[in-house]
Parts: C-alpha cells; sequence; structure tokens
C-alpha cells in the first residue's frame, strides 16, 4: 500500500474534519479538506484524490447525492460517514456507490483500517484487472477500462459494487456462488457489507443486463447463491 496516497475529508463539521484529516496525516497519508459538496468539487479539479471520506448529512447537496454523482463519473475510491448507523442507512450508501459506510462517531483507528483496506483493495482490483478482457453471449467486459459493452456494442453503466460483482462472476463463471464468496471476491472480507447489500446490488446488475437482452445470464440458485450461465472467454 501507498502512504503517499492522496485523502479528501469532506465534512461541515471544522472540529471533526481537523480530527480525521490530522489522524491520517500521522500515519503518512496526505490529506486535504472540504466543508462541502462544492468545496469537493473545486478540490477534484485541482487534484486527483485516491480516496474520499464523505459525510452524508450536509447542507446543499447531500453526500448521497454526491456519491451517486461520483459513481457515475467512476470516481475515486469512497467512504461514506453519517450519523445515521442502521442497516438500511448502510445497505443505501453502498447501494448509490460507496465502498464502505461508517456510523459517527467512529473510532479514528477504525476509520484508518477502513481506509487502508478500500485503498488495497482498488489496487487489487486494478492489478488483477490489468490486461484482461472478457466476453459472454455476445457482451464485452473490459475490466481495466471497467467497460462493459452489450452484444450492440452500446455501452452500459455500472457502480462501483456491481462491476466487482460482474468481474467475480466472469472470473468464476458457470459456478454457483455464496453470498459469503461473493462478499470476499468483490469486496474483501475488510469491508461491512450486508447480504441485503448484495442481493441488491446483484439485482440491479442483472436489471441492466437484462433490459439488453432476453437470455437469462445470471441465474438465483435457491438457498445456495447465484450463478453466471454462459461460458466466458478471456480475450
Amino acid at each position: 500500500m501507498d502512504l503517499q496516497s492522496l485523502l479528501l475529508v469532506v465534512d461541515d463539521d471544522p472540529d471533526l474534519r481537523k480530527l480525521i484529516s490530522s489522524f491520517l496525516s500521522e500515519h503518512g497519508y496526505r490529506v486535504e479538506t472540504a466543508e462541502d459538496a462544492v468545496q469537493m468539487r473545486r478540490a477534484m479539479d485541482a487534484m486527483r484524490p485516491d480516496l474520499i471520506i464523505l459525510d452524508v448529512m450536509m447542507p446543499g447537496e447531500d453526500g448521497l447525492s454526491a456519491a451517486r454523482r461520483l459513481a457515475s463519473e467512476r470516481g475515486p475510491a469512497l467512504i461514506m460517514l453519517s450519523a445515521l448507523g442502521s442497516d438500511t442507512d448502510r445497505i443505501i450508501g453502498l447501494e448509490v456507490g460507496a465502498d464502505d459506510y461508517l456510523a459517527k462517531p467512529c473510532n479514528p483507528r477504525e476509520l484508518l483500517a477502513r481506509v487502508r483496506a478500500v485503498l488495497r483493495r482498488r489496487q487489487q482490483a486494478a492489478g488483477a484487472a490489468s490486461g484482461h478482457l472478457y466476453e459472454f453471449a455476445g457482451w464485452h467486459l473490459d475490466a481495466v477500462r471497467r467497460d462493459l459493452r452489450d452484444p450492440n456494442g452500446t455501452y452500459i453503466s455500472l457502480s462501483d459494487g456491481e462491476f466487482s460483482l460482474l468481474r467475480t462472476f466472469v472470473e468464476h463463471p458457470q459456478r454457483v456462488l455464496s453470498r459469503d464468496q461473493l462478499l470476499d471476491h468483490a469486496r474483501g472480507r475488510d469491508a461491512e457489507v450486508f447480504d441485503r447489500a448484495i442481493d441488491s446490488q446483484i439485482s440491479r446488475l442483472r436489471r441492466k443486463i437484462n433490459e439488453r437482452t432476453r437470455s437469462e445470464l445470471i441465474r438465483t440458485v435457491r438457498n445456495e447463491g447465484y450463478m453466471l450461465l454462459p461460458a466466458v472467454t478471456r480475450l
């Protein structure tokens, strides 16, 4: 892991911004701060952070809206912080594209561990994806560019979670994968992700694919998990 990774802390609480940025700086990271989504965008225009730590409840554009936009732009890794800590709130955060979600108040050491885990997964995914092109049932996935094309060549936008799941499926085709296996492969053992988040992301991924084809590609295997049905060719 590169401890020179650049982190951007976005929170409207100045004391919390200072606490988080100081702690992470003490552990070797370069850290910039912003108080809202507008300042976040300005900071991103001036630099490219490797990871953003984003508060959910902010004045102006809230964190969930900002997270959706970042996911649509294939932005940097994202950890969301929120005083809303229920399972449902966490699932929503993951569904909009966050790599991880922590409830406030959080232990700075736990946040540091999550930062390390998310950056490590991103680096591992980039290394594993290098040079990998996959074809299945006429679909093409470029795991370097994170680019999915349907049989007509139309680009299909995927969130980070959806891409991670699809990459796991094409790397293990025609095999039943349990939720635990999908969690391990797609997000890593360090992430606190719930089964319902996996179910929801698979449902969204399957819906995007089904809109473009009439054949079933991802099957639910009752009481066991999910399986990518077509054979996969690595190009």
